[in-house]
């Protein structure tokens, strides 16, 4: 009850530096995992290594983006319930939460496993990255239950308000995976597949963190075994809400397989290992931006509950003004430094290269991403559907996709990395939009 008072009454400038800077650390320490992790393959397995987990990418989005949709979309709904008091319909959206998120975890695992060949081939393949690409994602499929849980579990600890918390889990999962990593990969040399297992058994160690949190009496809502019993209503909810997070995730997973299958065509087996530094490159430099959403994300649910517009739209500027300066920062930083980036993965100068000319156009509008990013978590978490579900869809199905389906047939290989910054602009555009029509309605409830 006092975590609760805490997000009724504190100021919102020091509520949102609480919530959101171990998120944002958090989220820097899993970012830090995927830029080391990719360094140990790229130098200790090579560079073709890290061009199958390029290919296996896509798979990992999809069963994320089922994990996520579950885990955001119950913690919109825990954030208000908890802002209406009502504790017992919070209780049941944590228990239905975890019940869907075990079954989800064991039915994608049995079937990714049965199709892993067909696919792998579907996302992009070559013959060079196929074999290398099936012996990392065999892993991960294997361990889908622990992703499921640990990342569900994870939102609705940051839903109550328990940033640090939330953080502790993912520098625990993180440190873990970085340290087998180096056991796996160097010592064992396991090769990708090290990499996998690194994954796996430190997605189960914050898996058992978290149960642990949520059972022990130090959450605001401990779930009893009845809460699990699924209720429609609830499971409504939850992937009413959550589905947008889905659709991005499955946005971005078809994004992969188009971006596998042309950089295949116009830049070979090189260019896709390129796409999957600049991914995780640009992901680095994006978790400042989703620490700051995250940390708003239980401010604005809580407010929206409970009425309190004023403090939501004063949430909702600061979250903006701060996500837009780590968008112009690292902006500076990646224009700056894009040979020493890239040659921290590879000494291949084909490579170091081609990765230097496609960080010059991709980062040419990312300044206009930090506010579009705090508009989306806005949407999500006062339980827009519609507008959430568009902006989350908008940048890669409705703009992204088109332009690398175009511009390098005009363009060549430099078209499929002028469409990021095209889509960024208008993606902008059309977050504006949505924010100008919703601000009367957090101006006036009525």
């Amino acid at each position: 009850m006092q975590q609760k008072q805490i997000l009724d009454d504190e100021n919102v400038g020091r509520l949102l530096f609480k919530l959101s800077v171990p998120a944002i650390v958090g989220m820097f320490v899993m970012a830090l995992y995927n830029i080391v992790d990719t360094i140990f393959v790229g130098k200790g397995v090579g560079t073709m290594a890290i061009g199958a987990l390029s290919i296996a990418f896509p798979l990992q989005m999809i069963t994320m983006g089922f994990s996520q949709m579950i885990g955001i979309g119950a913690a919109s709904l825990l954030s208000r319930s908890l802002g209406e008091g009502n504790i017992d319909k919070a209780g049941k959206i944590i228990g239905n939460a975890l019940a869907i998120a075990v079954c989800s975890g064991l039915v994608l695992s049995g079937l990714g496993l049965i199709f892993i060949e067909q696919i792998l081939s579907l996302f992009g393949a070559t013959d060079t990255l196929a074999p290398v690409a099936e012996k990392y994602i065999s892993v991960i499929l294997i361990g889908l239950v622990f992703q499921a849980l640990s990342m569900t579990m994870n939102n609705m600890v940051r839903a109550e308000g328990r940033a640090r918390v939330a953080m502790m889990t993912m520098i625990i999962g993180a440190v873990g995976n970085i340290i087998l990593d180096a056991l796996f990969i160097l010592k064992f040399h396991w090769g990708v597949a090290g990499a996998a297992w690194a994954t796996v058994i430190s997605q189960s160690i914050t898996t058992a963190f978290l149960i642990h949190f949520f059972y022990s009496g130090r959450a605001i809502v401990r779930p009893r075994w009845v809460h699990w019993r699924l209720d429609k209503g609830i499971l409504h909810s939850i992937f009413s809400v959550g589905i947008a997070t889905f659709a991005r995730h499955s946005a971005m997973s078809i994004l992969s397989m188009i971006m596998n299958r042309t950089l295949a065509n116009f830049g070979g087996d090189m260019a896709i290992a390129v796409y999957g530094i600049l991914f995780r490159v640009l992901m680095f430099v994006f978790m400042p931006m989703m620490g700051i959403a995250q940390g708003m994300q239980p401010i604005v649910g809580f407010n929206y509950g409970a009425g309190r517009f004023d403090r939501l739209r004063h949430t909702v500027r600061l979250a903006m003004i701060i996500s837009s300066a780590f968008s112009i920062i690292g902006t500076l930083i990646l224009s700056l430094f894009p040979k020493p980036i890239f040659n921290l993965f590879s000494n291949d100068i084909t490579l170091i290269n081609m990765g230097r000319q496609a960080l010059h156009w991709v980062i040419r509008a990312f300044p206009l991403v930090g506010f579009q990013v705090v508009a989306a978590t806005m949407f999500q978490a006062i339980g827009k559907v519609v507008p959430n579900f568009i902006l989350s869809l908008s940048r890669q199905i409705f703009f992204l996709i088109p332009l690398i389906l175009i511009l390098p047939r005009y363009y060549q290989l430099t078209g499929v990395w002028m469409a990021f910054p095209v889509s960024d602009i208008l993606s902008a555009i059309l977050t504006t939009i949505f924010l100008l029509r919703i601000r009367k309605e957090l101006q006036d409830p009525s």
